[in-house]
């Protein structure tokens, strides 16, 4: 994972062209379905200012597989002498979490997903954390808004953030050129000229897709097309479901019809999940794509395996012409019934500062260097480490096209936005990506896929907000 230093690639990528987005929602929401609701009618603990913090702490979904996680582990250890620290290493097993938290044992500390955090809250596996930040002194507003935004639940907040990614217009600028197109026609913010690029540039060979023109990136990315079309999915407070708005059955009208205008989505699935994704005969490397919007941490892929490729970076743009980003990342949370919640507090809060990020993207500098590999920035949900880190150590001399792609990269992050936390996010997310799915089949038209999106994914909030609800007796 080393080689991504536009921002660690996160614990869960949208974007994986082979992964099925919608099935690894649904896995999750029978997963927390299936779980006990832990001990929500326990206290919360309390947290005491510049403890010294002692005894073990057992850590959850976080490895030092990388070398801005190893970093920054080995900085707080060094801290925390008296803790004697272990590590669940991998990707966080949402249904070990929630049982453990269910048997009265759980980790003391849990990195997760942030879009799992409202889930966590409502079930009551994890702690508001506003007794241990200000413990430890930390103010939420130094992290990015959209971040904190997808911690705070019931207008507490119950995660740590760190990391962010967001996406940019990736294109073959050849491919363009040949097709008489440019950028501006492909980044989103006309998406009639995304419509008439893609058909420029699409071609078929035999009755099969030879070249996409453009890559919407459906299902998953139906909630950057909605937010460019000036919709949310889901309403701020995370009660109502806004699937049916026709604004966001335009989105989907656009978003799917790209794929329509070139033979239609199962054709140019198949020859885009054939690709050599992390290779250098990758899509662009091979001419074979035109233009997509794609995350951050692929920029560095690019540069390592296709430096030459005939590129082209911008960010995505709503149809005003604003740069625009669905960011997601991770977050450290707090299991209710932990036992040593304060070096759990310690720990988060060593893990997020901006001297920790500082030190890692230092390191991880000296090590691109070292190897003669550009480093493109480090996306880290800590807004004043953001600036250094791009004012200290990312280079103002970097040659085309990538000098592009850092200045796409940082402009999407001072444009980012994200669903708020709420208690069924996984059922939501299933309901609006099997309406995706459905239209991308040919089974619905998008009305009545998004339509029938509405009702289930209301019914999913509903439910969970009664529970709520009851549970807090509002």
């Amino acid at each position: 994972m080393s080689r991504f230093s536009a921002g660690t690639r996160p614990l869960l990528v949208r974007s994986r062209p082979w992964v099925g987005v919608a099935a690894v929602a649904g896995a999750g929401a029978l997963l927390l379905a299936g779980c006990a609701r832990g001990s929500s009618d326990q206290q919360s603990p309390s947290f005491t200012s510049r403890a010294t913090v002692s005894g073990s702490l057992h850590v959850m979904g976080f490895g030092t597989g990388d070398d801005v996680g190893k970093n920054r582990y080995d900085r707080a250890a060094a801290a925390m002498p008296g803790v004697k620290i272990s590590l669940s290493q991998g990707e966080l097993d949402v249904q070990a979490f929630l049982s453990a938290v269910a048997s009265g044992k759980p980790p003391d500390l849990v990195y997760a997903s942030r879009d799992q955090i409202g889930t966590f809250a409502s079930r009551g596996a994890i702690v508001p954390l506003d007794d241990c930040l200000a413990s430890e002194h930390v103010d939420p507003s130094q992290f990015v808004g959209s971040a904190v935004q997808q911690v705070t639940f019931a207008q507490h907040v119950y995660g740590l953030p760190e990391f962010s990614t967001v996406e940019l217009t990736m294109a073959n600028k050849n491919l363009l050129a040949d097709a008489g197109v440019t950028l501006d026609d492909v980044n989103g913010s006309s998406w009639d000229a995304v419509t008439a690029a893609n058909k420029a540039m699409a071609k078929q060979a035999g009755g099969k897709v030879s070249v996409i023109g453009y890559d919407s990136k459906l299902p998953e990315f139906l909630p950057l097309w909605a937010k460019a079309n000036g919709a949310d999915l889901i309403s701020a407070d995370g009660r109502k479901a806004q699937l049916d708005d026709p604004r966001v059955v335009q989105a989907l009208e656009f978003a799917a019809g790209i794929y329509r205008d070139q033979g239609g989505f199962a054709g140019v699935k198949t020859f885009r999940d054939s690709a050599d994704f992390f290779g250098k005969g990758n899509q662009f490397a091979a001419g074979t794509l035109g233009a997509m919007p794609m995350e951050n941490w692929y920029v560095n892929t690019l540069n390592e395996v296709s430096p030459s490729a005939p590129l082209a970076f911008d960010t995505v743009r709503d149809t005003s012409g604003t740069p625009l980003a669905f960011t997601s990342g991770n977050a450290w949370a707090i299991p209710k019934g932990a036992a040593n919640p304060q070096a759990a507090c310690r720990f988060a809060r060593l893990m997020t500062e901006t001297d920790a990020w500082l030190t890692a993207a230092k390191d991880r500098v000296s090590s691109r260097t070292a190897s003669d590999q550009l480093f493109t920035g480090l996306l880290t949900a800590n807004k004043a480490a953001d600036q250094q880190i791009r004012e200290r150590y990312v280079p103002k001399d970097a040659p085309e096209p990538w000098k592009s792609a850092i200045d796409a990269i940082y402009a999407a992050n001072d444009h980012t936005f994200a669903m708020p936390a709420n208690p069924a996010d996984a059922a939501f997310k299933t309901a609006w990506q099997d309406a995706v799915n459905r239209v991308l089949n040919g089974q619905q038209e998008p009305q009545a896929a998004l339509a029938q999106a509405q009702q289930e994914a209301q019914k999913a909030l509903d439910d969970a907000w009664a529970t709520w609800d009851e549970r807090t007796g509002r």
